[in-house]
């Protein structure tokens, strides 16, 4: 997939942020997103951030996950101070998450929940998208729930399973944003629900309509485009820090001798 039609703006690096419900598939997401981003050759930096609690009621602070990436055309150490886009699934999500977007930053929002019910929960007395709160910021209220379940209405789910794939709608309009190669998110959607057609048809779907959503519309008149970084030659693996953190365990009980144990959660 790729777009020609807009006005496409180069960066340097930039800072991404998905933010929603425990449930909401936003490691996933995070997660597909940078192993496009590895693919495109940028350097990049991680933080995933789980709920403390397992599973806090649906709609509240406590149950906000986020991951966020860092990514750039040259050697980087962390994964940012503050991000410059935010992407948030629910009312929650922004609270939780809008203070750390540096001022004049991306806001996507899925404005599908931000019924008083879901408002109050988040601590909200009035929806921000109806108020100056979020002046400060450019934001783009949309349904990303509604659009989703509209994208894959062919294949014969049920409502809630039709919105489950909201994630990959905003992770096609978020790698678009910033030209993302999609191959490698279209064969992983394609092995992981193999065994499920109609939910690998509707993330694959989802996913496309996100894409050719941010190529069309005139709400994202600009792309970004983030070269890929300097690196010397050789066979480099992308990792997480439990992974780098558990090699590094067995490497130890390796070189000295001795057994080893490692007690973690999740």
């Amino acid at each position: 997939m790729a777009s020609e039609s807009k006005r496409v703006e180069k960066l340097d690096r930039v800072v991404i942020r998905f933010a929603g419900d425990s449930g909401d598939g936003m490691q996933l997401t995070g997660d597909r997103f940078t192993q496009e981003t590895a693919a495109f050759g940028n350097d990049l930096s991680t933080l995933p951030n789980f709920p403390a609690e397992i599973r806090a009621p649906q709609g509240t602070l406590p149950g906000v996950s986020s991951f966020q990436v860092h990514f750039a055309d040259h050697d980087i150490l962390t994964p940012g101070d503050r991000p410059d886009v935010l992407v948030a699934m629910n009312p929650a999500a922004l609270a939780a998450n809008i203070d750390a977007l540096r001022p004049g930053g991306i806001v996507i929002v899925d404005s599908h929940d931000f019924t008083k019910r879901n408002l109050a929960k988040a601590g909200y007395e009035v929806s921000p998208l109806d108020d100056d709160s979020l002046a400060d910021y450019q934001v783009h209220a949309l349904d990303l729930t509604g659009m989703t379940v509209g994208a894959v209405a062919g294949f014969g789910l049920g409502r809630k399973d039709a919105a489950r794939s909201k994630n990959m709608f905003a992770l096609g309009l978020v790698s678009w944003m910033y030209g993302r190669p999609t191959d490698s998110t279209l064969a992983y959607l394609e092995t992981k629900f193999a065994a499920k057609p109609a939910i690998r048809d509707a993330n694959v779907a989802a996913f496309k309509a996100g894409w050719y959503f941010g190529e069309t519309t005139e709400a994202f008149a600009v792309s970004y485009e983030i070269a890929p970084a300097r690196m010397d030659s050789g066979r480099y693996r992308n990792i997480t820090g439990n992974t780098a953190l558990a090699y590094g365990i067995v490497a130890a009980g390796q070189r000295s001798g001795l057994p080893v144990f490692l007690g973690a959660y999740p």
